[in-house]
């Protein structure tokens, strides 16, 4: 049997999420793979689709909403593949009783603001140009594993060739 891998969108949610195809067609054969739209988990309204809106939603009760929905949904020991808000509604719903065993967030910025620490396997991956990644002094604290992509902004999980990069390594 396949372990379970759950992958949580970013911000946009599945309208714009063309690119989880190619993180889906890399894990497919060696996990059970559910994706979830985090504007859906977290009952956001999308009539005014833009940046700031949706974040101001989930900033205002979106997080915690979607947090609730998560944990609702799975009840079983789960790997986790999360970008940008999805990696910081893992994080909070795996303090608040999520079972992850591998946790691999991807420009996760608000995580910065997080001073708890889930249990299981966390890898953090932020591009070197987000002028919201955590400080150096937060990865010590927290003895977190971590990775900067030289030359990368916030979105850089949309390439294809990130997207081979984190596969290879979550398969190995």
């Amino acid at each position: 049997m396949k372990p379970r891998l759950i992958i949580l969108s970013d911000l946009w949610g599945k309208r714009k999420s063309d690119w989880v195809y190619y993180y889906v067609e890399q894990l497919k054969d060696k996990f059970e793979i559910q994706f979830y739209d985090c504007c859906e988990l977290g009952v956001i309204d999308r009539t005014i689709y833009t940046e700031e809106n949706l974040h101001i939603q989930f900033v205002n009760g979106g997080i915690e909403t979607a947090i609730e929905n998560l944990l609702e949904a799975e009840k079983k020991q789960i790997d986790v593949l999360a970008f940008s808000i999805g990696g910081t509604i893992a994080w909070k719903a795996a303090l608040k009783g999520l079972d992850v065993r591998n946790l691999v967030a991807v420009s996760s910025t608000r995580l910065r603001y997080e001073e708890d620490i889930p249990s299981g396997v966390i890898k953090l991956y932020y591009g070197e140009n987000d002028s919201n990644t955590p400080s150096s002094n937060w990865f010590e604290k927290h003895s977190i594993n971590f990775e900067i992509i030289k030359n990368k902004g916030h979105n850089f999980y949309t390439q294809k060739a990130f997207a081979i990069s984190i596969c290879n390594e979550i398969l190995n």
